[in-house]
């Protein structure tokens, strides 16, 4: 009897398998039905009835089914969780390419596809938009915003978006310099735009996916390294008309303050330090989530501007809002509360790196939660109708606090803060967790996060004011201003990236998946008991969320940053990622030999596409044979350090990223930088014109640092046998 039950169930599984099958060929081949009446699928009208549906009753019904992913976050509470199951741990090791699409990108790809009956939203560097059939993978429209190539040095980051919004027949975009655009979501036709910036003398710029709540679109910014004054806006998402504003920070004291939840602020705040100049940082440049049963919107906050809190607020002081959790009314913008995660933040902390809601039951009571997990390396449980502290444990080492106190402030390292000594942060700017989203299986209990390390040693620099740009400052020829000397010691700690499943109620680690490198993707968990990420390496790999054990992989052609999305076509569950190396680290850094495009990769069970071709990482050998005058050398260091730096990485140490590191280019371009830098080729790729920034002399102190490292670190010949006597 149980050789026969266990056939049954063989029998079961292999018909549920070929129906899978069955129906994903036939997803590949049928386009739409032509049926009387119906409008065809991936049509304009089509297009418009589905995506004109799409609202906040729409949003949270298919948050019970996971049919669609109609937000980036799938949900409102930004789980990233799909009820989906039809792909499970049985069947995942069959999935196969179904279609993959070119998104014509040589940058940064960090959007997640937003999906609704088959209508894919998703973008690519400088901020422009695809409209994709996910039913076959051929292009609907494409958006290109005109950014302008040559500010593409205003960003600290690459010039990516994390993608759009989607709500009653629109689609919502911010552009990299600073626009906030709605576009029709049949035709991709300009409906409305509005510059959300409040100074262009500052370089603010928009990275980030706007939120729709209440009717409102919802967008912050980025810029604090280079000095912006960090705020949210909303906009009415009919007309564009502005509906609030929320600043983070407060100005300038001698100016009245916008509200009282400034007026507050400023009393932690050391006006010696003039941080007004700058804007005191705080920019709100991704995370954004709305509780719609509690209409709160709630902010994940950026660093302080700059980064030194000894020269930005001399006396001290937490610097509100910094690095904080703080929830606004969803109607009036006003502030609600706050919880700030890292007190006068001193080392580029973060608090912007997505934010979850969940109900989970703690001590045996039901709490409505906020899980957290910021660049500072603590995994933070906070209470969402108040902002109270729950708990907070670290899931990477880290060195500058010892943990957190029953109030919810950290236990810090006095050595942490010094104004003089070298700091091995561990973790670095870089941070434990950045902007690459975690997901929530409510079934396993468990966050799935993407950590990692990125060694970084501070140094302060005592002298510094603001905008002096002096040689030697860090990307100060760029418009940084941070006040730290970045690695002028070297760092002791080691790189490392993982995959970690976190238990939030229990706060450990439950399973780990160790990777070559930092800047691995976001993750994506189901109620198959998956998880799926991308890696720095160039795979897309599927675990078993409750064990870790790894079920199924395919190569990208490229390292993948950015989270996966998953939906239903025509009863067929699809997979899809968006590829494509950048961010801070892979512009300079990378752990793959290939360099293939931005592309996008859909996957389903039985799929039989083949891959594009990849392409492998051009790169010439290390650099030789050009003149330079040695004294140069110290100088010239100096130099690139403040305008080359945060690009192009170290000549010949780093293996270059989604730029090329000066290292490894033809002696030819060396020899002739100046045809580079003054007005040069490559303005249009988003490199800046260093005319009237830099003097001829200049670069040639630039480039005998090249050259003399490059010099430096070559393998020195082994010296040849002794003849025989």
């Amino acid at each position: 009897m149980e050789r026969l039950a266990g056939r049954a169930d063989f029998v079961r599984q292999l018909s549920k398998f070929f129906s899978i099958v069955a129906a994903a060929v036939a997803a590949t081949v049928i386009v739409a039905a032509d049926v009387p009446g119906q409008q065809a699928k991936g049509s304009v009208e089509h297009i418009k009835t589905v995506t004109s549906a799409i609202d906040e009753s729409a949003i949270r019904a298919n948050a019970a089914t996971s049919k669609d992913w109609p937000t980036v976050g799938l949900d409102y509470a930004e789980t990233r969780f799909s009820r989906l199951n039809q792909i499970d741990t049985e069947n995942v090791k069959n999935l196969g390419l179904v279609w993959s699409y070119s998104l014509d990108s040589s940058r940064g790809v960090e959007a997640t596809p937003v999906v609704v009956d088959g209508v894919m939203y998703v973008t690519a560097p400088w901020s422009i938009v695809h409209a994709i059939d996910a039913r076959t993978g051929k292009k609907i429209w494409t958006f290109d915003p005109g950014v302008s190539r040559e500010i593409g040095y205003k960003g600290c980051c690459d010039v990516v978006n994390r993608g759009v919004a989607l709500y009653k027949g629109k689609v919502f975009v911010g552009s990299y310099d600073g626009r906030l655009i709605a576009l029709d979501a049949a035709t991709g036709q300009k409906i409305w735009e509005k510059d959300t910036i409040i100074d262009h003398s500052h370089s603010y710029t928009i990275t980030g996916a706007p939120r729709v709540a209440r009717g409102k679109v919802i967008i912050g910014n980025g810029g604090a390294e280079y000095g912006a004054r960090g705020y949210v806006t909303a906009y009415e998402a009919d007309t564009g008309n502005q509906a609030w504003r929320w600043f983070v920070v407060p100005g300038d004291p001698s100016k009245p303050y916008e509200d009282g939840s400034m007026a507050a602020a400023a009393k932690t705040w050391d006006p010696a330090g003039k941080y007004w100049i700058n804007g005191g940082g705080g920019t709100a440049w991704d995370s954004i989530t709305y509780d719609p049963d509690l209409d709160t919107v709630y902010v994940g906050t950026g660093n302080g501007a700059p980064w030194n809190r000894n020269l930005r607020s001399p006396a001290g002081g937490d610097n509100l809002y910094l690095a904080s959790i703080v929830a606004l009314d969803a109607d009036t913008g006003k502030y609600k509360w706050h919880y700030q995660e890292t007190p006068g933040d001193n080392w580029d902390y973060t608090s912007t790196q997505p934010m979850i809601l969940a109900d989970i039951t703690i001590d045996g009571a039901p709490r409505k939660v906020i899980l957290h997990a910021p660049k500072n390396g603590f995994f933070f449980v906070i209470d969402r109708t108040n902002g109270k502290f729950i708990s907070a444990k670290n899931f990477v080492d880290v060195n500058w606090a010892t943990g957190y106190d029953a109030s919810g402030r950290p236990i810090e390292v006095p050595e942490a803060r010094s104004a003089d000594k070298s700091f091995d942060s561990i973790p670095g700017p870089y941070g434990a967790h950045n902007w690459h989203p975690m997901s929530f299986n409510p079934m396993t209990g468990l966050v799935y996060l993407p950590a990692q390390n990125v060694p970084l040693n501070l140094t302060g620099e005592p002298k510094w004011t603001h905008n002096a740009n002096k040689p030697g400052e860090f990307g100060g020829g760029l418009g940084w201003n941070i006040a730290f000397a970045l690695n002028a010691a070297p760092p002791k700690s080691l790189p490392f990236g993982r995959l970690i499943a976190w238990d939030p109620v229990k706060q450990k680690e439950a399973w780990r998946q160790e990777y070559v490198s930092p800047w691995n993707g976001g993750t994506l968990t189901t109620a198959g008991n998956l998880v799926f990420q991308g890696t720095a390496d160039g795979r897309f790999v599927a675990y078993n969320a409750t064990t870790g054990e790894k079920l199924w992989e395919a190569p990208t052609g490229t390292g993948v940053v950015a989270g996966a999305s998953t939906y239903l076509i025509d009863g067929v569950q699809y997979v899809s990622v968006a590829v494509g190396w950048g961010g801070v680290y892979g512009e300079a850094d990378r752990a793959t030999e290939l360099n293939s495009p931005g592309t996008v990769y859909t996957f389903a069970v039985g799929g039989k596409a083949s891959p594009p071709a990849f392409t492998k990482y051009q790169m010439e050998n290390l650099l030789a044979g050009v003149k330079y005058d040695p004294a140069d050398v110290g100088p010239g260091t100096l130099l690139y350090v403040s305008n080359c730096a945060a690009c192009h990485g170290v000549p010949g140490v780093q293996k270059g990223g989604n730029i090329r590191n000066l290292g490894y280019v033809g002696s030819d371009t060396i020899r002739n930088l100046k045809e580079v830098v003054f007005n040069g080729p490559f303005k249009s790729q988003g490199m800046p014109d260093f005319t009237g920034k830099l003097k001829d002399e200049d670069v040639t102190k630039i480039i005998a640092f090249i050259q003399g490292t490059a010099d430096a670190i070559r393998p020195k010949e082994a010296p040849a046998p002794a003849a025989k006597k």
